[in-house]
């Protein structure tokens, strides 16, 4: 399970966001894979920005598929039920705590709003099996797992997620990770200081 933690690489998760809220178009439905969503802190992470940027009617019709290969049966359960600990959620902007979190128990645990936990379908996943859990994907986000791939199976997974992004889709990975050269034709990097890619 990767470290990972709320709002973890904001300004790409913000530029990502930007793009598919502007292209989409009024009134569709919106799909996004976060492939690799470790212990769930990324995909409530893109909730929250897609809730506070889209209309409620359009965020009514987002899904958010949110694949790891270290989904138990128990853990899936507790990122199911969006349940974290205090110290988990103090790197967030305070607004949004406020906003999307509530105490459960005594014990200093919180649990994000049913709203937000109604948008995400969480599943197990190996990348290296080049199966998406759905297709026309506005945005697929990929970080941190790519970086334990040879460059071979980086190549033939990014071409996977190029087939399962729509037209204008997006591709955002991590900071350090960059396109393979072999991929130029495939994408167009959208910015200069993030690796957030549109579909060519």
């Amino acid at each position: 399970m990767a470290f990972t933690y709320f709002f973890r690489d904001l300004q790409t998760l913000d530029i990502a966001v930007e793009r598919i809220v502007s292209y989409h178009s009024e009134g569709n439905s919106m799909k996004i894979w976060d492939a690799g969503c470790a212990s769930g802190e990324e995909p409530y992470a893109l909730a929250i920005l897609l809730a506070e940027k889209m209309s409620p009617d359009d965020f009514s019709k987002l899904t958010i598929y949110a694949t790891d290969l270290d989904i138990s049966n128990q853990f899936a359960i507790i990122i199911k039920e969006g349940i974290y600990p205090y110290e988990k959620l103090q790197r967030m902007p305070h607004e949004y705590f406020v906003k999307y979190f509530k105490p459960i128990d005594s014990s200093k645990n919180y649990q994000i709003d049913k709203l937000l936990r109604d948008k995400i379908v969480f599943n197990k996943d190996n990348l290296l099996n080049l199966n998406a859990p759905s297709s026309d994907f506005a945005l697929v986000l990929c970080k941190n797992v790519l970086l334990h791939q040879s460059y071979e199976e980086r190549i033939e997974i990014i071409k996977m997620f190029h087939r399962t992004l729509s037209d204008k889709g997006i591709l955002a990975m991590e900071h350090t990770q960059k396109l393979p050269e072999e991929l130029k034709d495939y994408f167009e990097q959208s910015v200069s200081n993030a690796q957030v890619y549109e579909k060519k």
